[in-house]
């Protein structure tokens, strides 16, 4: 029963998308003191059913944590810096320090 449930919560999340609420060391790997330098910050952003694709095809394939958190960095700063493309090409994003990471699905 409980395989069926993650199951269909994982193709939700796959179709639909999902919300990320966190709290880590998040912003542009930019010189301290500019407005979005990397400082802690508490984030709930939404992110693509794209993204949970790429976080469980990384899962499946025995990836490490560390390249999970590539992924959700890059997606971070896509959906919460980059304003979905329109702006900051080309700026690093550092996405550490992650006290929690909470995962839902609406």
């Amino acid at each position: 029963m409980a395989a069926l449930v993650r199951a269909r919560l994982r193709a939700r999340a796959e179709s639909d998308g999902f919300v990320l609420h966190t709290r880590a060391r998040f912003g542009f790997a930019a010189p301290a003191g500019s407005s979005d330098d990397p400082r802690v910050r508490l984030i709930t952003q939404y992110l693509s059913g794209e993204v949970a694709r790429e976080l469980f095809a990384a899962r499946d394939s025995g990836g490490a944590e560390q390249q999970q958190m590539v992924i959700l960095a890059r997606a971070l700063g896509h959906a919460y810096f980059r304003d979905g493309g329109r702006r900051a090409h080309g700026l690093g994003i550092a996405f550490t320090d992650v006290e929690f990471a909470d995962f839902s699905i609406d």
